[in-house]
């Protein structure tokens, strides 16, 4: 048995992904499951957005995409839920028949961003060398699976998972940034929870990393 699992973030640039496009067009991020590939060569593809009749216009009109379902949000969570296929399957689906197991898949202004986990370092390598194989894929962290599916930031900093959650999104969404590239909203529509528990979790998080960084 093998003990060892490592998680890893791939970023993703150049890949014909209808999704990453509509993402560039409509300027909303994009959450989605892992994709499921048909025999036929198409993908079957399920993920989330905030509201935007934009995106669904761009996406409405992609050649690329079929069969397009999209099931409103309510106003709690002010968010999208789509359906569809996919003519043309995403690089993901390389790096899958290697041994990455994907998690999550995010798009947002026209890039990619894939987390999940490999299972052994000899796998990894294999992930490794599939990535290297394909134009505008860069790995971006790898770090081993805590105990129990928590991740190494919640066994080392004393930070929820929830809490992690919520400091990763903000951060790889830009709430961090100078200036802000967007709101408290938008991150707890893309967590799926209200913008007080966003900002709670966020203060929570940061008062137990700094506690730690700077001491009592």
């Amino acid at each position: 048995m093998i003990d060892e699992c490592l998680v890893v973030e791939f970023r993703v640039t150049g890949d014909d992904c209808p999704l990453a496009d509509a993402s560039a067009t409509a300027g909303v991020p994009i959450e989605c499951r892992p994709p499921q590939l048909r025999a036929d060569g198409n993908a079957l593809l399920r993920f989330g957005a905030p509201q935007s009749d934009e995106l669904a216009a761009a996406l409405d009109a992609d050649d690329r995409i079929r069969y397009l379902h999209r099931s409103s949000g309510n106003e709690r969570t002010d968010r999208d839920e789509y359906r569809c296929l996919s003519k043309v399957p995403c690089v993901v689906h390389e790096l899958t028949d290697v041994g990455f197991v994907a998690e999550t898949l995010t798009y947002r202004d026209g890039e990619e961003r894939y987390t999940g986990a490999v299972v052994g370092y000899d796998v990894l390598q294999g992930v490794l060398e599939a990535a290297g194989a394909t134009v505008g894929v860069t790995l971006e962290r790898v770090y081993p699976l805590g105990p129990e599916g928590e991740s190494a930031a919640t066994g080392r900093w004393d930070v929820t998972p929830a809490q992690e959650a919520a400091l990763r999104t903000a951060l790889a969404m830009g709430y961090f940034s100078v200036p802000r590239e967007t709101t408290a909203s938008e991150v707890a529509a893309e967590l799926g929870i209200s913008k007080s528990a966003f900002l709670e979790r966020l203060r929570r998080g940061q008062a137990g990393l700094l506690t730690q960084v700077f001491g009592d």
